[in-house]
């Protein structure tokens, strides 16, 4: 069984969500990677969103990360950026 590398972009609610508590919230959910990247990124005017590097197996849906990260609270929305075939 291989691996996606899946970029995924999570955009808070709002200024005040608390991004640590969404970070413990997607580890939690993605039972089914093996290794998860979050980076805080600038958007505007103080808001930050998630970057994610997640690595996926490539015999599962992506669209079950999307859903998994929906359903935290705080969460505004999620978008698949890149899905890549990762070796290893």
């Amino acid at each position: 069984m291989g691996q996606n590398a899946v970029e995924v972009t999570v955009m808070p609610e709002s200024l005040e969500t608390n991004l640590e508590e969404i970070k413990e919230e997607i580890k939690k959910k993605l039972t089914k990677s093996k290794n998860i990247t979050i980076e805080e990124k600038e958007v505007a005017f103080g808001l930050k969103s998630l970057s994610l590097l997640v690595a996926w197996p490539d015999n599962e849906d992506t669209d079950e990360i999307e859903t998994l990260i929906s359903q935290i609270k705080g969460v505004s929305s999620v978008r698949i950026e890149d899905i890549r075939r990762a070796f290893g």
